[in-house]
C-alpha cells in the first residue's frame, strides 16, 4: 500500500506540470548508510556496491539490514521523504545511498536529474554524480517497462544537505542545454572574431550521432563549427565558434542553430556581454588537456603612457568562486594585469592534477597575450586558492617572484573536503606504496623551495571555515629558515572580509620589492620534487629521474663562478641536467656531487646543458632517452589524462564484456565532464587508429581479449590481463581481478595509456570506482586488487607499485600481499 501511495502521490507531481515539460519529482524513498568509505587514495570500500557486483543485494525495505559496521552495529534502510523543495534529506544515508524506483508503463526515454550525490546506478549502470548540486548534470536515461531502480551514493552531510531526483522526458531526441555554458566576454580593443563558446549536447538517442555542426549568429554574422561525435544515451561539452566583432556595449542575442545534414534539429538563443574597456572580462580558449572549451578571468592594466612590460599578477580563486568572480574582486592596476584560471570548475580540483595543469595552460596564455616582464610574476589566491598558492608556489618555485596566500591551508592531508583528506599514515607496505603516490601534494614536504620566493601570508584571525591556525603553522614552519617573508592577520576578519581579503594593498606593495633573478645570477639551488613529471626544474638544475619512484628528491647545489665550479649534495636523484650558461664557452668547470669524486668537463657551447647519472658515483651520460621515465611523462594512473586525451573501448569479449567497457568510458566522461568542464572523444577499438591519434593521451578500457587497441598499444608490456588472470613479469594473479596501470606509448615521446581493466565481468566492476579524479588522489603506476577490496578494504590489494626509470619490472618496486 506505501508504494502505491508513493506511486499515485509521484503521478500527480506529474500531471500538475502538464502545462510545462513532464516531470516526475521522487518525494520517497529509502537510506541507507554509512556503508562505504571514499577518499583521496586509491583505496576504497563500498558494501553495497559489493553486493549489487556479486548478486546479493536484496531489495531494499524500511528496516532490512544491508551490513554492519566495524562494531557489529546493523546498518539498515529506512524510509526517507522529501521536503517542500523535493530534497531527501536525513542521517540514514550519510556516507550511504539513497533507493529510488520508477514504475513506467513502457520502454522509454527520459533525462534523469539528481542532484547532491557522488554517482549513482541506474538499473546497475553507474552513472556521473553532482555532488555540488548544480542540478545541470541532466543524464539520458532508456527507462525500461516495469521498475526502474536507482541507487545514489551519497557523502557525508545527508542531513543538511540531502539530495532531489527528477525525471524529465524530452520532447527532441536530441537537443542543446544551455544551463552549463563557457562563454567569453567581448573587448571592443581585443580581436572577437573568432571566440569559443562551449555548451552541452545531449544524445537521447539508441546511436552515436556524428557530422554535426553548429551554426552561431550574432548581430547578422553567421560562423558554422563541426562538432565531434556524441555517443548515444549520453551528453557531452563540445566548443563552437562565434564573431562577437563590431558590437556595442552591453548584452548582445547569439542565435545557435544544431545542424546535421543541412538540417537543423535544435535551435537556442544564448546573451553574449560586450564590456567596457577597462573593466573586467572572461576570454575563452582550447585546452590542450581535452580540447574542450575552458576560460579565465582579466582584471586589466589601466591604460598608461607607460613603455614597460606589465606585471602579472596571477590569481587563484577558492572552492565555488568563479574565475570571473576572482578577477572582479581585484581594482584594476596601474603597473600590471591580474590574470584568474578556472582551476577547471568552481571547486575543480583544489588546484592539483588537471587544475594545476589548467593554472599552467592559462599562464602561458597569459605571458604570450600580455607579455608581462619575466622578472616581474606573482601568484596569489584566497581560501581553497590559498591552498593553491601554497601549492603551486612550492611546486614551481622558479616561475614566481613571490607568493601570497590568503585565507589558505597548506595541505589536502590537513585540511577537510567533500573527497575526503589524504590519510596521513599507511597501516601496510601495500597501502604505503599507494599513499607515495600522493606525494607531489604534501606541500609540508616542499617548503624548503619557499626559500628563493617572497611570501606575504595573510589571515583573518575570526576565520571560521580556514582557520587562522593553518597561517600560524606556516609562519612557525617559515620562521627557522626564511629570510623573506610578511605575515598580517586581519583582526576580526571572517574567511572573507571584502574584497581586500585579496585586493589587499599591502600584498601589492610587497610583490612591488621582488622580481625572479636570471637564471644565471643564481649561485645557490636547493629544490625538492615527488615527481620529475610534475615538477622538475629549479633554474640551472633538472632532475629527470629518481632512484626511488615518487619518493621524494632534493639537490642542494652552489654555482662558483670565480672557481668554475658546481658543487652539492643530492638525494634520490638518479639522472640530473645541469645549464652551464652561467660559464663562458671553453670554461673548465669542476662538478663534486655528494662528495664522490669530481668530474672536470670543459663548456663547449653557449647555455650547453650537461648530464650526469649516479651509478657507483656520478658521471656524464647521453642526453635522457624519451622512452625512459623522466620529465615528459614519469608514469602514474593519472598522467596520460592530458594530451587530447582519447577514451577506447573495447567492444569483444562476451556481450556483457563489451557493455561494461562502454558504460564504464561514459561514466567516467561524464565525471571527467562534471569536475572539469572536460570533454573527451570516445572511440570503440575496432575504429581506434594510432596514426589518428598521434600523442594523446589513451584510455584503454577492457583486457587483451576484449580490446582489440590492447596489441596496439600495449604489445611489450609486462603486465598482461586476460580472462581469469594476470601476469605482471614473472608473477601470475588468478581469480575476479580488477587493475589499473599506466604504461607509455612507444610511438610517442610523451603520451601514455593508462589502463582499466579486469579478468572477469566481477574483476570489470570492481574497476568502475573513479577515485582518480579527485583531486591530490595518489595512484601508483600499478594496481592490481579483487573484487573483495570492496568489502575488506586493503588486503585485497594483490600488488601495487612503480616501474623502474627503463618502465620494466625487474628495475621497478613493487609490494604485493601474496
Amino acid at each position: 500500500m506505501k508504494h502505491f501511495i508513493f506511486t499515485l502521490f509521484s503521478l500527480l507531481t506529474v500531471l500538475s506540470n502538464a502545462s510545462a515539460q513532464k516531470i516526475f519529482h521522487f518525494e520517497e524513498g529509502l537510506g541507507v548508510g554509512p556503508c562505504h568509505q571514499y577518499g583521496r587514495e586509491a583505496l576504497y570500500t563500498d558494501q553495497l556496491a559489493y553486493q549489487l557486483y556479486n548478486g546479493t543485494l536484496l531489495k531494499p525495505q524500511d528496516g532490512n539490514t544491508l551490513t554492519k559496521t566495524a562494531k557489529g552495529e546493523e546498518v539498515k534502510w529506512r524510509t526517507v521523504k522529501a521536503d517542500s523543495t523535493h530534497r531527501l534529506r536525513g542521517d540514514s544515508f550519510s556516507n550511504g545511498y539513497v533507493y529510488l524506483t520508477y514504475q513506467s508503463d513502457k520502454e522509454q526515454t527520459a533525462i534523469l536529474t539528481v542532484a547532491g550525490h557522488d554517482m549513482l546506478f541506474f538499473n546497475g549502470v553507474p552513472r556521473g554524480g553532482d555532488m555540488y548540486r548544480y542540478g545541470w548534470m541532466n543524464l539520458p536515461v532508456r527507462l525500461k517497462k516495469g521498475t526502474n531502480e536507482i541507487y545514489a551514493r551519497v557523502a557525508r552531510f545527508g542531513r543538511f544537505g540531502g539530495i532531489t531526483a527528477n525525471l524529465t522526458f524530452p520532447e527532441k531526441p536530441v537537443f542543446m542545454d544551455t544551463k552549463d555554458i563557457t562563454m567569453p566576454d567581448v573587448v571592443p580593443s581585443l580581436k572577437n572574431d573568432s571566440l569559443w563558446i562551449g555548451l552541452v549536447i545531449a544524445n537521447t538517442g539508441p546511436k552515436s550521432l556524428s557530422g554535426l555542426q553548429i551554426k552561431g549568429i550574432v548581430s547578422g554574422k553567421e560562423v558554422s563549427t563541426n562538432i565531434p561525435a556524441v555517443q548515444a544515451m549520453a551528453l557531452r561539452k563540445v566548443g563552437f565558434v562565434v564573431n562577437g566583432s563590431g558590437q556595442q556595449v552591453g548584452k548582445h542575442d547569439v542565435a545557435v542553430t544544431l545542424m546535421q545534414g543541412g538540417k537543423a534539429i535544435d535551435q537556442k538563443t544564448v546573451s553574449i556581454q560586450v564590456v567596457e574597456e577597462n573593466k573586467q572580462y572572461s576570454r575563452t580558449f582550447i585546452s590542450d588537456l581535452d580540447g574542450s572549451v575552458q576560460y579565465y578571468g582579466v582584471s586589466p592594466q589601466l591604460k598608461s603612457d607607460s613603455k614597460e612590460q606589465p606585471a602579472l599578477f596571477f590569481s587563484v580563486h577558492g572552492a565555488e568562486v568563479q574565475a570571473i568572480s576572482q578577477a572582479r574582486a581585484y581594482k584594476p592596476k596601474d603597473w600590471g594585469v591580474v590574470v584568474a584560471p578556472t582551476n577547471r570548475r568552481p571547486r575543480g580540483f583544489n588546484w592539483e592534477d588537471w587544475g594545476r595543469m589548467d593554472a599552467l595552460e592559462v599562464l602561458e596564455i597569459a605571458k604570450k597575450k600580455f607579455n608581462p616582464d619575466p622578472a616581474k610574476i606573482y601568484l596569489t589566491g584566497h581560501s581553497m586558492g590559498g591552498h593553491g598558492t601554497w601549492f603551486l608556489g612550492a611546486t614551481y618555485p622558479e616561475k614566481w617572484a613571490a607568493i601570497a596566500p590568503s585565507a589558505g591551508y597548506p595541505t589536502l592531508s590537513s585540511y577537510g573536503s567533500h573527497d575526503g583528506v589524504i590519510p596521513d599514515s599507511a597501516g601496510s607496505p601495500v597501502e604505503a606504496i599507494l599513499l607515495r603516490a600522493s606525494n607531489p601534494s604534501n606541500v609540508l614536504a616542499l617548503t624548503s623551495n619557499y626559500k628563493n620566493l617572497g611570501i606575504y601570508i595573510a589571515h583573518g584571525d575570526a576565520d571560521k571555515t580556514v582557520p587562522v591556525t593553518y597561517a600560524r603553522q606556516m609562519r612557525e614552519i617559515l620562521s627557522k629558515f626564511h629570510r623573506d617573508f610578511s605575515y598580517y592577520e586581519h583582526i576580526g576578519g571572517e574567511h572573507w572580509y571584502g574584497d581586500i581579503s585579496v585586493d589587499w594593498p599591502p600584498i601589492f606593495n610587497f610583490f612591488s620589492w621582488h622580481s625572479i633573478p636570471k637564471d644565471t645570477a643564481v649561485n645557490a639551488i636547493d629544490f625538492t620534487t615527488a615527481n620529475p613529471g610534475i615538477s622538475s626544474k629549479m633554474r640551472w638544475a633538472t632532475i629527470h629521474q629518481q632512484i626511488s619512484a615518487l619518493k621524494y628528491s632534493r639537490v642542494q647545489l652552489a654555482l662558483n663562478k670565480k672557481d668554475n665550479k658546481i658543487s652539492g649534495t643530492t638525494n634520490n636523484v638518479a639522472l640530473l641536467g645541469l645549464d652551464l650558461g652561467a660559464f663562458p664557452v671553453g670554461a673548465n668547470v669542476k662538478i663534486i656531487l655528494d662528495s664522490l669524486g669530481s668530474i672536470d668537463y670543459q663548456v663547449k657551447a653557449a647555455n650547453e646543458t650537461i648530464f650526469l647519472t649516479k651509478d657507483n658515483g656520478w658521471k656524464m651520460t647521453e642526453t635522457p632517452s624519451k622512452k625512459h621515465k623522466g620529465v615528459l611523462r614519469n608514469g602514474t594512473l593519472k598522467d596520460p589524462f592530458r594530451n587530447r586525451v582519447v577514451f577506447v573501448y573495447g567492444t569483444g569479449g562476451s556481450k556483457e564484456e563489451a557493455g561494461w567497457a562502454l558504460e564504464k568510458a561514459k561514466f567516467d566522461a561524464e565525471s571527467w565532464y562534471y569536475r572539469g568542464n572536460g570533454a573527451v572523444d570516445i572511440v570503440a577499438d575496432k575504429d581506434f587508429s594510432p596514426a589518428n591519434y598521434k600523442d594523446r593521451g589513451v584510455i584503454l578500457y577492457g583486457n587483451k581479449d576484449t580490446n582489440a587497441a590492447w596489441e596496439v598499444l600495449l604489445k611489450d608490456c609486462p603486465v598482461d590481463v586476460s580472462k581469469g588472470k594476470i601476469n605482471v613479469g614473472n608473477k601470475q594473479f588468478s581469480g575476479d581481478l580488477a587493475a589499473y596501470f599506466v604504461w607509455p606509448r612507444a610511438d610517442s615521446d610523451i603520451a601514455s595509456v593508462a589502463v582499466i581493466t579486469g579478468t572477469s565481468k566481477k574483476g570489470f566492476q570492481a574497476a568502475n570506482a573513479n577515485q582518480y579524479f579527485s583531486g591530490g588522489s595518489g595512484f601508483p603506476d600499478l594496481m592490481i586488487f579483487s573484487m573483495d577490496m570492496l568489502k575488506e578494504g586493503v588486503k585485497e590489494v594483490k600488488m601495487a607499485g612503480f616501474f623502474g626509470n627503463d618502465w620494466s619490472v625487474e628495475k621497478g618496486e613493487f609490494v604485493n600481499n601474496e
